[in-house]
C-alpha cells in the first residue's frame, strides 16, 4: 500500500518477564512508515504486553526498541508520547461525565500551553488557541461521525459504545502521532459497528498516508481487510509473520488457535473442514 522502504519501528530481542513468567520472549519486529500491521494471537499471547512495553508502561527485561531513528527503549510513557506514539486501550478509558471536547483535549496536552500567566492574562491568545483546537477536534470527529462534531460539548457518556471508541481514537490522533496503536478497538461492538469503525480508520489513513498503525484484533476478517501484513504471537513468542494469506495458511498459527492434537491426527494431505474456505479465520 503506502509503505516506504524506511524501517520506521525496529524491535530487537525484546523480552518482558514478570518474576519467572515470560510474557514476551526475544520478540523481533519491523514495520515500515505508513504501514498497517496486524498483531494477532490467542488470549494471553503477549499482544497488550507488547503495547505496554512499546509505550513505556512496562520496561523491557531485555532487547531494544528504535522508533523513527531514535532509541526509545525503557523511556517513560510521557517521553514515548512526545516522540510520536499514541494508543488506545482495550477497555474504554473515557471520562464519561466530561464533554467529548474535553476528552479529546486530554490527548492534546503536549501541544497546549499550561502556564498560569498565559491562561489567566493572555485571553486573546487563549481564545485563538481554543478556536483552533475546537476546529481540529471537530474535523477529526467528522471523519468518524459528523453528528459527534455537532454535539462536541455534550457529555461523552451520552453516546453509544461505537461513538466512544471513535472519541478515543480521536483523542489519540489529536496529538498528531506518527505511530498509532489500537488495542482491540472493536471490542464490545456488533459486526456492523465493527466494519463501520474499520472503514473510519481506513479513511483516517487515506487522509494521512504517513501514519503508521499497529492494530490488535481478534476478528480475522477485519485483519484481512485492513492490514498490510501481520505478526502472530503465542506464549510471548513470534510464531509467524507475513501477509494475511500467508499467516492464515500457516500450520503453527492454526495449531495456536485451534490446538495441535486434532491437526496431528489428520491424515496427511486431507484438509479439515475448518480449513476449507478459511472458515476458522472468520471469528477467533
Amino acid at each position: 500500500m503506502n509503505a516506504t522502504s524506511e524501517k520506521f519501528l525496529v524491535v530487537e530481542d525484546v523480552s518482558k518477564y514478570f518474576g519467572g513468567l515470560a510474557a514476551l520472549k526475544k520478540l523481533d519486529l519491523e514495520i515500515n512508515s505508513g504501514e498497517i500491521l496486524g498483531l494477532i494471537g490467542p488470549n494471553g499471547s503477549g499482544k497488550t504486553t507488547f503495547f505496554n512495553v512499546l509505550t513505556g508502561i512496562f520496561k523491557p527485561t531485555g532487547g531494544s526498541i528504535h522508533f523513527n531513528g531514535r532509541d526509545v527503549t525503557g523511556l517513560p510513557p510521557q517521553s514515548i508520547y512526545r516522540a510520536g506514539i499514541a494508543r488506545t486501550f482495550q477497555r474504554s478509558r473515557m471520562c464519561l461525565p466530561l464533554s467529548i471536547f474535553d476528552n479529546i483535549m486530554i490527548g492534546n496536552h503536549i501541544r497546549l500551553n499550561h502556564g498560569i500567566w498565559y491562561n489567566l492574562f493572555r485571553r486573546k491568545s487563549f481564545a485563538r488557541d481554543f478556536v483552533a483546537q475546537h476546529r481540529e477536534a471537530s474535523e477529526l470527529l467528522e471523519i468518524f461521525n459528523p453528528e459527534l462534531a455537532e454535539h462536541i460539548f455534550e457529555a461523552a457518556g451520552d453516546f453509544p459504545m461505537i461513538d466512544r471508541r471513535r472519541m478515543e481514537i480521536c483523542r489519540a490522533l489529536i496529538s498528531r502521532p506518527r505511530l498509532l496503536l489500537l488495542d482491540e478497538p472493536s471490542a464490545g461492538m456488533t459486526h456492523d459497528e465493527m466494519h463501520q469503525l474499520m472503514n473510519d480508520i481506513l479513511k483516517v489513513r487515506a487522509g494521512n498516508p504517513d501514519l503508521t498503525i499497529i492494530i490488535i484484533e481478534h476478528e480475522m476478517n477485519v485483519i484481512e481487510s485492513i492490514t498490510d501484513h501481520c505478526v502472530v504471537l503465542n506464549f510471548g513468542e513470534k510464531i509467524c509473520e507475513g501477509t494475511y494469506q500467508e499467516i492464515a495458511s500457516d500450520r503453527h498459527v492454526q495449531e495456536a488457535y485451534l490446538g495441535g492434537s486434532d491437526i496431528e491426527d489428520e491424515p496427511p494431505g486431507e484438509p479439515r473442514d475448518d480449513e476449507k474456505e478459511g472458515e476458522q479465520w472468520q471469528t477467533v
